[in-house]
């Protein structure tokens, strides 16, 4: 018998999974973790008002949702101030990614990113078949004019640059990336992921401009709204580029209970207000923890901060190792010289004690280990 006869491409893949979440790891553990302070999600939830959004619509499920999002992209239009036709609604900033380089990549064609940035696009790369190149990082933040020269140099269809950074919590502010924008080479698209921008200082994001056809913004209700679980991400850009998402996107693919959680969400500023002010004294007590074991907590703009263990990537590692066996949950950069740091999301009150409990001993676990 005769099986499936794949493309040569996806053939030839690996079977490459970004990021091994939280609940396969408790499977594997058999018991679940106690602070789950390692996916960037916001453990302090959504508004009241967008769960509430959200049960409303559970005995109208049996509904697709509406495959515009037009009340969604609506208010989101006026939120920023830009023409609706301006927006595009999809399934979390990795739906859009995809989508994005199946509008752009074909077999070969060059693309763009920082080595260590966010590994989600480049298993879009790859699964499209694009090549990608890829600079390192500079002190720690991505390097804005190196990523312009390399694209320059292999005629890249695209640049990825996410402000503020994942994995490193870091940011250059809108001077830097509005000269970035109008450095952009022709016929080089740069997809500015800001994931985090809600956790930003003043001054991080530049103004919106959505005349630019070089640009696309793309954001989420992932992280400070708090619904990393109902998966809704949009895209700001040119009406023009951002029509042609309507030519290979999943018309169908967003969750109508998440529209209307997201809408909800949206429309309560006091909520997110409160999440801000929680993320920065979470910030605040992961640095006093850090401080306490002799460890550096790198400047966070976002809802996680990167902790330099003052070693090479072996030893953090072993202090990640450490941590997920005594129960807590976190992340780390993957490449050199960044994955001498363990990555720590925000958490709650008792999930920082749990932390400051079990880093000390995590360390003396991997320092035995040496």
């Amino acid at each position: 018998m005769t099986g499936p006869r794949f493309t040569p491409l996806v053939a030839s893949l690996p079977a490459t999974v970004p990021f091994v979440g939280p609940e396969a790891q408790e499977r594997a553990r058999g018991r679940p973790f106690r602070a789950r302070i390692g996916a960037n999600e916001s453990v302090f939830g959504p508004s009241p008002k967008a769960v509430k959004a959200m049960e409303a619509e559970a005995a109208e499920i049996w509904k697709y949702g509406d495959s515009t999002s037009h009340d969604l992209r609506h208010a989101l239009a006026d939120h920023h101030g830009v023409p609706v036709e301006a927006v595009l609604v999809g399934e979390g900033i990795d739906g859009l990614l995809g989508y994005t380089v199946r509008l752009l990549v074909g077999q070969g064609d060059a693309v763009v990113t920082s080595d260590g940035a966010y590994p989600t696009f480049n298993y879009h790369v790859a699964g499209f078949g694009g090549m990608l190149h890829k600079v390192p990082y500079r002190d720690d933040r991505e390097d804005p004019a190196a990523l312009l020269a390399k694209a320059a140099e292999v005629d890249a269809k695209i640049v990825y640059f996410s402000n503020p950074d994942n994995p490193m919590g870091t940011w250059h502010d809108a001077g830097v990336v509005s000269d970035m924008i109008a450095r952009v080479p022709d016929g080089t698209l740069l997809v500015l992921d800001e994931a985090y921008v809600e956790f930003a200082p003043e001054g991080v994001a530049p103004p919106l401009d959505v005349t630019n056809p070089n640009v696309l913004r793309m954001r989420t209700f992932s992280k400070a709204y708090g619904m990393a679980g109902a998966r809704v991400g949009y895209v700001i850009g040119h009406p023009e580029v951002v029509a042609m998402f309507e030519r290979i996107r999943n018309h169908f693919g967003m969750n109508r209970a998440a529209q209307a959680g997201a809408l909800a969400a949206l429309q309560d500023d006091v909520w997110l207000a409160d999440v801000r002010a929680q993320v920065a004294q979470s910030r605040t007590r992961i640095a006093q923890i850090a401080a306490s074991n002799r460890l550096k907590a790198l400047p966070s703009a976002t809802n996680f901060v990167a902790v330099d263990c003052g070693r090479d990537g072996a030893f953090a590692r072993k202090v990640l190792q450490a941590l997920v066996a005594r129960d807590v949950f976190v992340r780390m950069p993957f490449v050199a010289p960044e994955d001498r740091c363990i990555r720590i999301s925000c958490g709650t009150p008792a999930d920082m004690e749990v932390l400051a409990q079990e880093l000390p001993r995590a360390l003396e676990d991997a320092k035995g280990g040496q």
